[in-house]
Formats: C-alpha cells, structure tokens, sequence
C-alpha cells in the first residue's frame, strides 16, 4: 500500500529525460515548476492528514506530464478511474483473481483503498490519450 521512492524518482528521471527534449526550454521550465508547486501542496495536504506521503510524491512528479490546459479534462477522468478503481478493487478481492497478486496488502485494509492504483491509472489513459488524440 506504499508508493515507493524509487518508483517516483523513476517517473521523475523519465519526465527530467524526455521532457527536455520533447518540449521547448522555457515550457519545459514551468513543467518543472508545476512539479515543484504541486510538491508543496501535497507536502501541505499530507501534513494536514488528508493524504497518504506517497501519493503527494507521485502526484507532484506526475505533474509535469500534465499540460495546463489539460487540468479541465483530467479531473474528471481521474474521477471515473477513481470510481472504476475501487469498484474493481472491491469486486476482486471476492473473487478467484484475487490469487494473481494473492499477499497483497490492499486485500486487508478494511476500508482503506491503494490511491496509486487510481493514481498511476489516470496518468497512464492520459498519456494514452495524448497518443491517440495528439494535442489540440
């Protein structure tokens, strides 16, 4: 139930790497700054309990991914991944596929749901997204 620190420095160097030569310098800078703005907040959030450690850590690094202009059409999207998440969590725990990943933690943490899941989704259909569909 931990998004680890070798898995967001990861997501980081991917962004640190490609980004510069994928995007112009000076959007690549405020991409940067979004990381580091989103940081902050998270860190806030996270001191005020309203959110797990490592979820603040990958959402700031997955910040940079993320045009601004695109902030509009990815709430929603991380809604209904949201909702899909643990309705897909909840219904496999009863159920035979529950033995792929049988000692995962998730299983037993009553009400408790592995946000990263949802998280690490989002990031992935937008990227996917931003394939199929290129930017507008």
């Amino acid at each position: 139930m931990r998004i680890t620190n070798q898995a967001v420095l990861a997501l980081g160097a991917v962004f640190i790497a490609v980004g510069l030569i994928a995007l112009p310098f000076d959007a690549y800078l405020w991409r940067l700054a979004q990381l580091a703005i989103v940081l902050v907040v998270g860190i806030i959030l996270n001191a005020a309990g309203a959110m797990g450690a490592g979820d603040s850590k990958f959402i700031a690094v997955a910040a940079p991914f993320v045009a601004q202009g695109d902030v509009r059409m990815l709430i929603p999207l991380f809604c209904i991944i949201m909702l899909a998440s643990v309705a897909a969590h909840r219904l496999v725990k009863h159920t035979p596929l529950r033995r792929l990943a049988p000692h995962w933690l998730s299983w037993d943490q009553g009400k408790k749901f592995p946000m990263g899941l949802a998280l690490a989704s989002t990031l992935t259909c937008y990227l996917a997204l931003g394939v199929v569909h290129g930017s507008s």
